[in-house]
């Protein structure tokens, strides 16, 4: 690897570049790679096979705090997860679903009763869990989930339903084979009254792997990926579980049927419950950014080995990278593969300084969950266009599953939707900056979130957002003026981002307003919505763009500066070119400058064609890990 390769590792590896470095040890084994050959049967096994090595690893440890077993350290946990990914999707799922989302329930929604019983066994996987909350009829909308749990205060227990077909717990991973315990989401109810959603601990294997009494397990059947992941479904009959099994941190269910919780509101208690497990969203968006890392990695290792086309009839032909289509595909990707690391690491920072305690700001957490929400968008759907293209680049060597560029795409596609549909959860990032500024409307409906919008105005981004002070830095650092407009200036590019996202806001609400002149809220929501989620995606957009400045600023070394310095202009010129149409419709850019975005969007791609090798060294995918028998094969040569 090139010195400068090696800077801009380290720099993307960011905060936790030592468990990155570890991981980097281990995982090139042959037990972690993965194996596309294997059917169902074959696949879960080798995954759970998997989950085992990792366990001699100490990688599940960091994930919990050190009273319980672990190491406390959150940040460590999200950054070797994200690592996992360039080995097999497979295992990070399923490792994801054993140690962030059940172990996180367990864990975060607990107590000292459940830590006891249930932590270390799970650590060890001498108890393999799942974690079922999606139903077939709700997913996104988990406060509307319909399984029960019913408190019978004669027996001190909670007895479990799935009511309708639609209440039945599905996609679940483990719940096919290998779990034997769920934590279950379930609305609670005792002494007639419903208290909203709450977690319980309930067994669903008996000691000879068959469904106990009430309980029926199903097979999800095969998918579009995923293989080593059994996901399946659960429905309960009139299951009676211990009053001990409520996960009761937020809430307790006294014998005689007594409920308290010293939060006020069904809906605040939901979403401190959720904001507990904001982890499993981070850990999401970072290894679909990941598994995009080996994608690019693996196409543009082959672009610059693989040839077609003469120039002229007595010289070799060219390598594909050295043509510019070629670059505009993977370059690009690549720029903002760099940008969404640099924003991953200070959300996985942020999160790490609330969850161990460092930051107990109320506000802080509402922030990290709407800034976790709009990552993993980010992160996901760039993933699935990252990996088709990278895919394309390849022609029909990039088709084998050797070369795992199918595989990849099929592991990955379905992180647009779980943690969180993409749609909704840009949709939920729109609604927090709307309403981030008076915390009482945090528990609106629609018919309240329109009579707010009609009170607001203003400069929002502006105002509540430290973009202001930080674009007045950068014009500051480089004795700037706005009028300018120079878009090689990092000042102009962040004014640009900001002041879309500023107008597409005020102008969602004046929307809501003028809609709601009617009377009917849902329909004044739902003709703004597609409004309101680019105001939401311009949100996600700006912050990248904030954080990928940010980042630069810690870069040490020179070259290694230049060269992310010119990748943030990449991937500025991009997007800008991406949304150009919009720009120019409403007037933030000439038809003149549009062109000069475009013709930028070449030019840093020339510039950094020379670079391409460097630039792959530094997505920090070891060569040892991207096992795509392409890159030494026959279809490939290099002359002298």
């Amino acid at each position: 690897m090139t010195s400068t390769g090696q800077y801009l590792r380290e720099a993307l590896d960011g905060p936790w570049k030592e468990v990155r470095e570890q991981c980097r040890e281990y995982l090139p084994a042959d037990i972690f790679a993965s194996d596309p050959t294997l059917d169902t049967k074959a696949a879960r096994a080798r995954a759970l096979e998997q989950m085992h090595a990792l366990v001699e690893t100490g990688y599940a440890e960091s994930g919990f705090r050190q009273e319980n077993g672990g190491t406390g350290d959150v940040g460590a946990a999200v950054a070797g997860f994200e690592m996992l990914a360039y080995a097999d999707l497979s295992l990070t799922v399923k490792a994801g679903v054993q140690w962030g989302l059940f172990g996180g329930a367990v864990e975060n929604l607990g107590t000292k009763r459940h830590h006891d019983k249930y932590i270390r066994p799970l650590i060890n996987l001498d108890l393999l869990g799942c974690f079922a909350m999606t139903e077939s009829g709700h997913g996104s909308d988990v406060q509307q989930l319909e399984t029960t749990a019913t408190y019978d205060p004669g027996t001190q227990e909670f007895v479990i339903n799935s009511p309708t077909p639609s209440s039945r717990k599905d996609y679940i991973g483990g719940a096919a084979e290998h779990a034997t315990i769920a934590a279950v989401f379930a609305q609670l109810i005792t002494e007639g009254e419903s208290h909203g959603v709450h977690c319980v601990v309930i067994p669903i294997r008996d000691e000879n792997g068959g469904d106990p009494p009430g309980v029926t397990t199903s097979d999800c059947g095969h998918k579009g990926g995923l293989g080593g992941v059994d996901n399946g479904r659960i429905m309960f009959d009139n299951v009676r579980i211990p009053r001990e099994n409520l996960l009761n941190r937020y809430a307790e269910v006294e014998e005689d049927g007594t409920y308290r919780s010293e939060i006020e509101t069904d809906s605040r208690r939901f979403f401190t419950t959720l904001g507990t497990l904001v982890r499993g969203r981070i850990s999401v968006g970072g290894a679909a950014a990941a598994a995009a890392r080996v994608a690019l990695s693996i196409a543009t290792r082959y672009a610059l080995k693989r040839r077609q086309f003469r120039p002229a009839k007595d010289e070799p032909e060219n390598v594909l990278l050295d043509y510019l289509a070629h670059q505009r595909r993977l370059l690009p990707l690549i720029a903002k593969s760099y940008a969404l690391g640099f924003a991953q690491n200070d959300l996985v920072r942020k999160m790490h300084l609330i969850q161990t305690g460092q930051n107990t700001d109320p506000e802080a957490q509402r922030a990290l969950e709407k800034r976790a929400a709009g990552l993993k968008v980010a992160q996901t759907w760039h993933a699935t266009r990252a990996i088709q293209e990278s895919r394309e680049a390849c022609g029909g060597a990039g088709y084998l599953s050797e070369n795992r560029l199918v595989t990849l795409k099929a592991d990955t596609d379905v992180f647009t939707t779980f943690e969180g549909d993409n749609t909704v959860l840009t949709q939920l990032v729109a609604k927090e900056l709307l309403t981030s500024y008076a915390d009482e409307v945090r528990d609106y409906d629609a018919t309240d979130w329109i009579r707010f919008a009609a009170t607001m105005a203003g400069d929002v981004v502006r105002e509540r957002s430290g973009v202001r002070q930080m674009i007045q830095t950068l014009f500051d650092r480089g004795d700037e003026s706005v009028e300018e407009g120079d878009l090689s200036k990092r000042a102009v590019q962040l004014q640009l981002f900001a002041d879309r996202e500023d107008y597409l806001v005020r102008t969602a609400v004046q929307r809501l307003r003028n809609g709601a002149k009617n009377g009917d809220a849902f329909k004044a929501f739902n003709n703004a919505q597609d409004h309101i989620l680019k105001a939401g995606a311009s949100h996600i957009d700006r912050l990248i763009l904030e954080e990928f400045i940010d980042a630069i600023e810690l870069i040490q070394d020179e070259e290694a500066r230049k060269i992310a310095e010119t990748l943030c202009d990449l991937y500025v010129f991009t997007e800008l070119e991406a949304d150009r149409d919009w720009f120019i419709m409403h007037r933030f850019m000439s038809v003149e400058r549009a062109k000069a975005v475009r013709r930028g969007v070449n030019e840093l791609c020339e510039a950094l064609r020379p670079h391409a090798l460097t630039l792959v060294e530094g997505l920090g995918v070891p060569e040892s890990m991207l096992r795509a028998s392409m890159l030494n094969d026959a279809n490939v040569y290099e002359r002298e």
